[in-house]
């Protein structure tokens, strides 16, 4: 058994998707995580990257994934690309990933990393994720991976297709996943467990 097949199976008693579970499975942590904390890879804890940023809790990034409800056919956009590890698998359970990192370093390395696994389906932006990514939208379902404040950014619901799903940190000190889901032209928002995650940066 591979240690990514050992995570997943640590992590099955909290996931019940399947395919969320065989995704983390099939991805390497290790090549996401700086060499002084890859020994702490398959730990589920968050790391720190560069940039003063985080590779997230192995679990929270499941979790988020499941609530996604990701379809094979499915446009995602990814806010806050870090490591790329999220990306990546958002990659196996998605047609086409668009991440957005502020950081280029950031967002240069996860391309070389992404790329090296073979995983093709990803187009990487360097810009203001807050904003998200109009001229792509809409879109299928929207992971943010960074903590938006008070509330859900509106441009990012707007760009959200019917039948949409988005799965975000909202809150300062207070950290809560709320999932955003458009059915019928209307907005509903659900919040879920607490977590923490680095801010949202607007430029």
């Amino acid at each position: 058994m591979t240690r990514a097949s050992a995570l997943a199976e640590l992590l099955r008693p909290a996931i019940g998707d399947r395919r969320v579970l065989a995704a983390i499975a099939a991805i390497p942590r290790e090549r996401f995580v700086p060499a002084p904390e890859r020994s702490r890879a398959y730990e589920n804890v968050a790391l720190p990257i560069a940039c003063g940023q985080t590779i997230s809790q192995p679990l929270v990034v499941a979790r988020m994934l499941e609530t996604l409800a990701l379809q094979a056919r499915d446009r995602v956009l990814d806010i806050g690309t870090g490591s790329g590890y999220h990306a990546a698998l958002l990659a196996l359970l998605a047609d086409h990933v668009w991440t957005i990192e502020r950081h280029a370093e950031l967002s240069h390395d996860a391309h070389a990393v992404i790329t090296a696994l073979g995983i093709d389906n990803v187009t990487f932006i360097v810009g203001d994720g807050y904003q998200g990514l109009p001229a792509e939208a809409p879109f299928d379902a929207i992971n943010v991976a960074a903590a938006t404040g008070d509330s859900v950014p509106l441009a990012l619901e707007e760009q959200l297709a019917e039948g949409g799903r988005l799965v975000a940190p909202v809150g300062a000190c207070d950290q809560h996943l709320i999932l955003t889901e458009l059915s019928q032209g209307r907005l509903r928002r659900t919040r879920l467990e607490a977590v923490r995650f680095v801010p949202l940066v607007h430029e």
